[in-house]
Parts: structure tokens; C-alpha cells; sequence
């Protein structure tokens, strides 16, 4: 499991170990510099002749270190030095003139080379300038360096950064995104290893992406999409919330000795951000039936899904739910969309009885208000209402049972009570979530939610009662002990019906966990971020690199689940 800490967290971790004169700058920058040419030995690796690769040589390659001040810019600086040493050419791009002094000596003791672009008398530009902000002819020197190495470092600004980035820094991360992404032509790069085609150097962000928010993944202004992010210590929760997650490439936290959350001074220890679950996680989670196990003790998933109109997100729903495993699944709806579940999914059981979880309202419309024409729902909104009795413990004369959990989708949403426990999990998008808040008296608009993901999310949670599943690129979710991040789906997963399958394998879940579900009220947040992993694992093995319907990724599932079992 990934864990994520606040920059409050971090900078008390780190506290104790300045005062008792712990090298941090040299541990971090040491290790940036060995994942950095651990990188370029592999991307200038070569072929054998038995069509296998080795890594490559570090020598002769070519390094721009974009580089702010304060500490951050000292860590690569640091680590330029180190390169340089190894044979790397090494360019450090300074936005100003205090760059950390000690790192500016160690890179050009080692035989960096430094270019500094205002506010200094290396600069070699018109005196007379303004100097908040990148002169032309400046930036088009850097595009054209920036183009031709082999690694760009970005040490603009360090995890203390507030808001967007602004003045030089912002024009020259402007100006660098557009020469890597091609945007530029009046630079040159060089070709694939003599492939032919443009190759684009490979971005390593110093601790996170300079302009992302760091503590809640915003991003206000212009960033600098990295390929890894090499982290100091902790992950911090930018490099897992979306947005900012998809510009930070891939991770790697190095050790330099850090410890937060091992203590603190009020007695209570602090808890991370944001976790993120790995494979191993899910597998630890994931109940496997036993010998003595039978079609009621695996859980029992009831189905509220789909209308005569939208038949097909019902069968989604029971596809993904029987592939997933539970001992039986439930349905309940109007005779056309029963026929259509039954015809592809004759496992399903089409009658009233006993559940463990409950799904409701894939494929049904939303609720018409007080003003609004009537709707075609096939019964479906009554059929709810009653599951949601039952889910919040709300119990109507005709409801009899425990309370059980249950995943609230689409239609459903605009069906909830005004407090739900912890173990109904809604499963809004973005559009969805404004939708519900506003209802509640929040001003928020779709964009806003997937501006930032956390808070709204947070908002919802609080005003609801409900463990949140924001879906989206990076699926963001929150109970009451905090907050889980996962971005284990291919973008290729942005398809009709994929919604629908996640709920189905999340009910699954939930039935097989119902009694801890309902007792322990952190459970359903971890359960559905275990959903995540497993509907974006499913959606990759379906097709590799490739498009995806959603009954494929459901007939994927039960593969996924086994290598998942099969690693524990």
C-alpha cells in the first residue's frame, strides 16, 4: 500500500532529523541521481544478438536540470553533480540568481555547465529587460538545449510551492511542454536510437511535478508532465490525486530516513492524505470460498438495475457481479429487462429473497422533481426505495432483516435519504456528484468536481453520511477514515457500461464483507478502492493497449481475480 502525507507531516518529519545534522540534501539528491541514471541506462540500452537488451552507457548523455531556488533546486543540483561525475553533460537552466549555492559549487566543481536566465550578471540578455518573465530569444536557446538531452530534470519549485507557477518559471515550463510535446518546430531533437522519429527526453520531476498541489493534486496553471517522479521520503498526495496524477509519470519514493506519522506531540499519530492499494493489497482483501462454504455463506448480491428502455445496464451489472464470485446474485426489475438478464446471465436468480449487498440504479433514470414530467422507470424507482430502506436502516413495515451495504449508482442517487451509514456507497461521475450536492445547497458545477476531486468528494461524504466512489481517469474515494486513490485503469476504460460493470463487481465485494462492512465503518472505502483495482486490472487484460467494451471487462474479471488469489 502507497501512502501519502501532507507537506505538514513531511516537513515535521524532517525536523528532528535536521536538528540532529542528518545529510538530507545529500541522501535525496544521491538517490535522484541514481534513479536518473538507472533511466538513461535503460532507455539507451542496446540489442544483443540473441534479440535480448542490456543497459546502456550513462557517458556522453545529456542532462538539462531546470532548477529553481531553495532546497528542491539544491537536490538537483546536487544530483547534476553527481551525473556530471559519471560522465553525463550536464546544463543546469537557473530561473534566477539565488540558486542554493552549495549545489551551484558541487555542479560546477564536477564540470556542469550553468546558464542563468535573469536577475544575474551571467545573464546575456538585454540588461534592461523585465525580469518576470523569459525573454524570446532565451527561451528559444533553452527549447533548442532542452530538445536534445536525454533527461530533463524539473527542480523549479519544491513541495512548500503554493499555487500556480508564475513570472520565468511558468514561461519556461510553457516553453519546454510545447518543444516536448511537439508543439515547437524550431527546435530539433534527435532521433529514435536511429529509428527514425522524434524521441521525446525523458521528464524527471524532483519530489513532485513543479505547479501541481501538492497536497490536494490540484493543477492551477501550467505543469510540466514528467515521465517519473523521484520523492523524497513519503509520497505526497499529489502524485496520487487526480488531476495532478496523470502528469506524474512514475513514482518512485526513495528512503532518506524520514518517519511521518511515527509520532506526534499531542499523543495522536497523524494519518496519510491518501492511500493507494497495490495488487498485493486486494489480494488480502479478497475473500476465496472454502471447503465447507455454500451458495449463502459466499454472499448474496441483489441487482435493482435497468429499465424496459436501458435493459443492458442490468445485464452489465449481473454479468460483472457473477463474474466477480459471489455464491448468488439477485434481480429484480421489470419483466423486459429480467428477460435480457436471464438470457445472458441464466445463473441469476429472478426472485425476492435474502441479500448481503445491494445494487441499485444503473440504467435508471433520476427521480422527477416536484416540476417535472413523470418518467419511465418499469417500477424500478419504488424497487429502490425499498433496497435503500433496508441499506440505511430505514426499515419500512414491509422490510424485515439486518441493515446491509449496498452501492448507489445513477438513478438511485437522486433517491437518498437525507443520511445514509457509511456502508452505502454511492458511485457518482463528476456530473453526478455536482448534481447531488447542489440538491444540498452547495454552488459546484461539473468542472469544479473534477478540478478537485478530494474536496468535493470530502463534501459529499460529510453531507451525506455515504462512502463516496468519485469515478473518473483516477478514482477517488472517502469514508470516514480517509480517503483512497487509484489509477490502475487504462483510459481506453472511458467507454458506455463501464460504470455499470464497477458497481456490479463492488456489490460482490461488499456481500462477501457484509457484516464487517456494516460493524467497521472504514471497511466500504477500502473495499471500493479494491473494486478499482480490480474493474482497471480486468479493463487492461481485455485488450492490452487496446479499446474495451464493458462485458469485456467483465468476462476479464474472474482471470484478474485468480492471478490476484494465485500471488498471495
Amino acid at each position: 500500500m502507497i501512502e501519502a502525507w501532507s507537506v505538514a507531516d513531511v516537513r515535521a518529519a524532517e525536523e528532528p532529523l535536521l536538528a540532529a545534522g542528518v545529510p538530507l540534501m545529500e541522501r535525496a539528491s544521491f538517490a535522484l541521481a541514481t534513479v536518473v541514471a538507472r533511466d538513461l541506462a535503460r532507455r539507451r540500452s542496446v540489442a544483443l544478438p540473441d534479440g535480448g537488451r542490456r543497459d546502456g552507457r550513462v557517458t556522453g548523455a545529456r542532462a538539462v536540470l531546470l532548477v529553481g531556488s531553495g532546497n528542491n533546486g539544491g537536490d538537483t543540483l546536487h544530483a547534476g553533480a553527481y551525473l556530471a561525475r559519471r560522465g553525463v553533460d550536464v546544463l543546469a537552466v537557473l530561473t534566477g540568481e539565488h540558486a542554493h549555492a552549495g549545489g551551484l559549487a558541487a555542479l560546477r566543481d564536477a564540470g556542469g555547465r550553468v546558464e542563468v536566465l535573469v536577475g544575474s550578471p551571467d545573464d546575456v540578455t538585454r540588461p534592461d529587460r523585465p525580469h518576470d518573465h523569459l525573454h524570446p530569444h532565451v527561451a528559444d536557446r533553452v527549447a533548442v538545449q532542452v530538445a536534445r538531452a536525454d533527461v530533463v530534470l524539473d527542480g523549479l519549485v519544491g513541495i512548500g510551492a503554493r499555487g500556480a507557477l508564475r513570472g520565468v518559471a511558468a514561461d519556461l515550463v510553457r516553453r519546454v511542454s510545447a518543444v516536448l510535446d511537439g508543439d515547437d518546430e524550431r527546435a530539433t531533437a534527435p532521433t529514435d536510437g536511429g529509428r527514425g522519429g522524434r524521441r521525446r527526453p525523458w521528464v524527471v520531476a524532483v519530489d513532485a511535478p513543479s505547479g501541481i498541489g501538492v497536497d490536494d493534486g490540484t493543477v492551477p496553471g501550467p505543469v510540466l508532465r514528467a515521465d517519473r517522479t523521484v520523492t523524497f521520503g513519503a509520497a505526497k498526495p499529489g502524485l496520487l490525486l487526480p488531476p495532478a496524477t496523470h502528469l506524474a509519470g512514475h513514482g518512485a519514493v526513495v528512503d532518506i530516513g524520514l518517519r511521518p506519522g511515527a509520532s506526534a506531540e499531542d499523543g495522536g499519530a497523524p494519518s496519510p492524505v491518501v492511500r493507494r492499494l497495490e495488487p498485493a493489497d486486494v489480494a488480502a482483501l479478497w475473500v476465496a470460498p472454502g471447503p465447507t462454504d455454500h451458495k449463502y455463506t459466499r454472499g448474496v448480491v441483489g441487482v435493482v438495475a435497468g429499465t424496459p428502455t436501458f435493459p443492458g445496464a442490468a445485464v452489465l451489472v449481473a454479468s460483472a457481479a457473477v463474474r466477480t464470485g459471489p455464491g448468488m446474485v439477485r434481480y429484480r426489475g421489470p419483466d423486459d429487462a429480467t428477460r435480457a438478464v436471464l438470457a445472458a446471465r441464466p445463473e441469476v436468480v429472478p426472485a425476492a429473497g435474502r441479500v448481503q449487498s445491494w445494487v441499485l440504479g444503473p440504467g435508471v433514470p433520476a427521480a422527477p422533481g416536484p416540476d417535472d414530467d413523470p418518467v419511465e422507470d418499469g417500477g424500478q424507482h419504488e424497487r429502490v426505495r425499498h433496497a435503500l430502506a433496508a441499506a440505511t436502516g430505514e426499515l419500512a413495515a414491509d422490510v424485515v432483516g439486518e441493515r446491509v451495504p449496498a452501492v448507489v449508482d445513477a438513478g438511485a442517487l437522486s433517491l437518498l435519504p437525507d443520511r445514509c451509514p457509511p456502508s452505502v456507497v454511492l458511485t457518482p461521475h463528476a456530473g453526478e456528484l455536482a448534481t447531488l450536492l447542489r440538491a444540498r445547497g452547495d454552488d459546484v458545477t461539473r468542472e469544479d468536481v473534477e478540478a478537485e476531486p478530494l474536496r468535493w468528494a470530502r463534501r459529499a461524504h460529510e453531507a451525506t453520511g455515504a462512502t463516496v466512489l468519485l469515478k473518473g481517469s483516477a478514482t477517488v474515494v472517502v469514508g470516514p477514515e480517509g480517503a483512497w486513490s487509484q489509477a490502475d485503469a487504462p483510459a481506453w476504460l472511458a467507454t458506455a457500461g463501464a460504470g455499470d460493470v464497477l458497481a456490479g463487481i463492488l456489490g460482490t465485494l461488499l456481500a462477501a464483507h457484509a457484516g464487517r462492512v456494516v460493524r467497521e465503518p472504514g471497511l466500504a472505502a477500502e473495499l471500493a478502492a479494491a473494486a478499482a483495482v480490480v474493474h482497471g486490472l480486468a479493463a487492461e487484460r481485455a485488450n492490452p493497449g487496446g479499446p474495451v467494451a464493458a462485458l469485456d471487462v467483465a468476462d476479464a474479471v474472474p482471470a484478474v481475480v485468480g492471478e490476484l488469489l494465485a500471488a498471495r
